[in-house]
């Protein structure tokens, strides 16, 4: 069980793809184009932040326990903790969900993360802002379009506080900045052998 996780426009879904066919593994991506309320959320954050954040966390729920079932490689595209430690938490501290609505939430998390079993690998993927927003404007989603550079530097500031002190399981770091997995094979491959590394060690 390897879960990919970074910011928004940071590679996500590519090496999830890319790493299914590489690894032979199943791949379970972000449940982005059937959340209702994501189009509505990225124009009025404070109405439907916790009705978009609860969505998240019931699908991923069911990914988690759906990875916990299977047998063999399964790689998701970002995981429960990011739901709560990042996309949650930043609509609280931005004053987006309500107290009351983020207490509900972390109960749920809370109530729902007791039966989960950690992933094996976390690949934790980084870039600069402007490498995301380059990104996020070249697949363009139309519901991206309205994200703002300073929500992205927000939810970058709780990714490097979040990564700093997850401890569940092994993080394997890789800058996209720096290593072009999509369009580089050379590149691609050291990813590949990296997590390769860290797949055998549970064999």
């Amino acid at each position: 069980m390897i879960v990919i996780a970074g910011n928004i426009g940071v590679g996500k879904t590519e090496l999830t793809r890319l790493l299914a066919e590489r690894l032979h593994g199943q791949p379970l991506f972000e449940a982005v184009s059937d959340n209702p309320y994501l189009a509505d959320y990225y124009q009025d954050m404070q109405r439907w932040g916790f009705h978009t954040q609860v969505f998240f966390l019931v699908r991923r729920m069911q990914h988690h326990y759906a990875m916990q079932k299977q047998s063999g490689i399964i790689l998701q595209d970002r995981s429960i903790y990011e739901d709560s430690e990042i996309f949650a938490r930043n609509l609280y501290e931005q004053g987006d969900i309500t107290p009351r609505d983020w207490n509900t939430y972390l109960e749920l998390y809370n109530l729902l993360a007791q039966s989960l079993q950690p992933p094996q690998l976390v690949i934790y993927l980084s870039a600069t802002i402007d490498t995301m927003q380059q990104r996020i404007a070249q697949r363009g989603h139309a519901y991206e379009r309205r994200i703002p550079r300073a929500y992205l530097e927000q939810l970058q500031v709780l990714y490097d506080a979040w990564i700093e002190r997850f401890d569940l399981c092994p993080v394997l770091w890789v800058d996209t900045d720096q290593l072009n997995y999509v369009d580089n094979e050379t590149d691609l491959q050291a990813v590949v052998e990296a997590v390769q590394r860290q797949i055998d060690q549970y064999v």
